[in-house]
């Protein structure tokens, strides 16, 4: 029986998918969406939102991949519960959500949002330099990316803690785990980093109850979801001066609407949830691998365990 892969994003990536394909696997045929041909012929589907009624139009569909780290997206009411789901690993999106952590890390340790602020005012005012050695940084998220973020900051000197749903093991990292594991991993972060999943369970944890268990002055950095964060809460807390600054890759909705206190909050820095893309090439070639991985038979990277949410 004729096989096909149908790819059902931005085009203009799955174009670059479609030469990595031809490269590296010219024997199976590579769509673009709207051009489905046969739809009995889709065996793999790569999508950021997949198209409706999947069992009905793609009988024979036996893996399902996401374009993006996430899979919060994807309406799973409508997606066959024996359909394998896949989301993005590869090198590409770790290493551009190293790059923005570590960047809003330092900026927020060497007060440099402070001193563009001073700037701005033509005033010229040092502070003290601190030792990264005497700031404590924390990830929520204990996955591949909070891992990676975790190393790089770590070869820094910042004292690195990580907290999990499950318990984890990592060199030179003081992890936490669960709900009696949250308020000491809370307690010595300086810096708060989301990377989490966003779940039932995680939607809306980024709360006061949470700002008042870290040190007063905190800070915080969320590249995980929008939907983490209670926006009226992180306000309070600004204003309090039980957090000091925050640092917004997400937001809900996206864009923000205009007039929206994070626009202008001279604590909030805010970028339009650009701190990690997939690579297409990189992309493509980590679908690729978890091909052939699942045609022999072998565990795919990046399976979704659907009791989990991720």
């Amino acid at each position: 029986m004729a096989m096909s892969f149908l790819y059902k994003s931005d085009p203009v990536r799955g174009a670059l998918w479609a030469e990595r394909f031809a490269q590296h696997m010219p024997e199976l045929p590579f769509r673009i969406w709207p051009d489905t041909g046969d739809t009995l012929d889709v065996r793999y589907l790569a999508a950021w939102e997949p198209p409706p009624d999947l069992a009905t139009h793609y009988p024979n569909l036996e893996v399902l991949f996401s374009t993006g780290a996430g899979i919060d997206q994807f309406d799973f009411s409508s997606i066959p519960e024996n359909l394998p789901v896949v989301r993005m690993v590869e090198s590409g999106i770790v290493n551009g959500m190293v790059e923005y952590v570590t960047l809003a890390v330092l900026s927020l340790h060497r007060d440099w949002h402070t001193y563009r602020q001073q700037q701005q005012e033509g005033r010229w005012q040092t502070h003290r330099v601190y030792p990264a050695s005497s700031r404590r940084v924390g990830v929520l998220g204990l996955g591949v990316l909070g891992r990676a973020v975790l190393e790089r900051l770590g070869s820094f000197g910042f004292p690195s803690a990580g907290w999990s749903r499950s318990p984890q093991q990592i060199d030179g990292v003081e992890c936490h785990a669960g709900p009696d594991g949250l308020q000491a991993f809370l307690e010595r972060t300086d810096i708060l980093i989301c990377l989490l999943p966003l779940t039932d369970s995680t939607c809306g944890i980024l709360s006061q109850s949470l700002f008042d268990q870290l040190p007063r002055g905190a800070c915080l950095i969320n590249v995980g979801r929008g939907a983490h964060l209670v926006q009226d809460d992180l306000l309070k807390a600004l204003e309090a001066g039980q957090l000091s600054r925050a640092v917004l890759d997400v937001c809900e909705p996206e864009p923000l609407p205009p007039g929206h206190a994070f626009w202008t909050h001279p604590q909030v820095a805010l970028t339009p949830h650009i701190a990690s893309m997939t690579q297409p090439e990189t992309a493509a070639d980590a679908v690729l691998d978890n091909l052939r991985r699942h045609q022999q038979g072998l565990p795919l990277i990046g399976l979704v365990d659907r009791t989990r949410g991720y």
